[in-house]
């Protein structure tokens, strides 16, 4: 063989070489990108589990046997940090909180009623919707006026997954509640979206008659998976103070993972209700 046929041999085999080395490397990144992605799906499936999960089990809404005594508040607040723009809670809980017997699903008058929440970021109104959700409604409303919300801290924030900020259990630990539980679901979507402004209320584990004192506002559109009990409670909408619950939520979590204690505090220090 003549020098030149060796020499375009030569280059003709490293040729082929480097055509199966780009094609194995296509294939190699192809499959990292197809891997990253199937990663990237699981772990938003995974969150939304998780985040739902917390919703229905006991740190969703418990029940407490607590002795009752009275709830303590003050209305006074300091200065917040520099990226804080709301004040810092000085409001607190009460040491014991107080106890309560379930009311008739009709004291709610088959009509709607306003909520104000008096935050330390300022009020928050929820219009309640006694004709679709009378039992859940009926509950709020005996709680309000006992107070019972007083001094309570939003002590979940959730910002993957679904989006939601929970309050409503004056323990700060996403186990107390009211003493008594009630059911079953009312008003649950049918397709699962919770809309930006929707009040439910949590309960624990998959059963619907597990509702109790805590509750979440949506501050952006959520798909929440139902299950066995069919859903959360939609007791109403926020028809004011939607800045605040925004707030908070921009704040975001205090540890990793985008579900658990708010960094930008927000405590209730009282409520308020009155027909719609």
């Amino acid at each position: 063989m003549s020098p030149n046929r060796r020499q375009r041999a030569y280059a003709q085999r490293r040729y082929q070489k480097w055509q199966v080395k780009q094609v194995t490397r296509q294939a190699r990144q192809k499959r990292i990108r197809r891997n990253s992605a199937v990663a990237a799906a699981a772990v938003g499936v995974v969150a939304v589990i998780l985040a739902t999960l917390y919703l229905v089990t006991g740190k969703g809404s418990g029940s407490s046997s607590a002795a009752a005594s009275a709830p303590t508040a003050s209305s006074s607040a300091t200065a917040a940090p520099a990226n804080n723009p709301c004040p810092v809670p000085t409001v607190k809980p009460p040491a014991k909180p107080k106890t309560f017997k379930a009311p008739a699903p009709d004291a709610a008058g088959n009509r709607t009623w306003d909520l104000t929440l008096k935050t330390s970021c300022g009020p928050i109104v929820v219009q309640m919707d006694g004709a679709k959700a009378p039992h859940a409604t009926s509950a709020m409303l005996l709680l309000a006026r006992s107070g019972f919300f007083d001094g309570s801290p939003c002590h979940r924030l959730v910002t993957e997954g679904i989006y939601v900020l929970q309050c409503g259990d004056p323990t700060g630990t996403g186990r107390g509640g009211p003493g008594f539980s009630y059911g079953p679901v009312e008003n649950a979507p049918k397709n699962n979206l919770y809309p930006a402004g929707t009040v439910a209320m949590a309960r624990r584990k998959d059963d619907g008659n597990s509702n109790g004192s805590q509750f979440f506002l949506v501050y952006r559109d959520s798909t929440i998976p139902s299950d066995a009990a069919g859903g959360y409670t939609v007791i109403g909408k926020v028809v004011g103070g939607e800045a605040v619950v925004e707030k908070i939520a921009a704040g975001g979590v205090a540890v990793d993972g985008g579900d658990g204690k708010p960094v930008r505090a927000l405590s209730i220090e009282s409520t308020g209700v009155a027909p719609g």
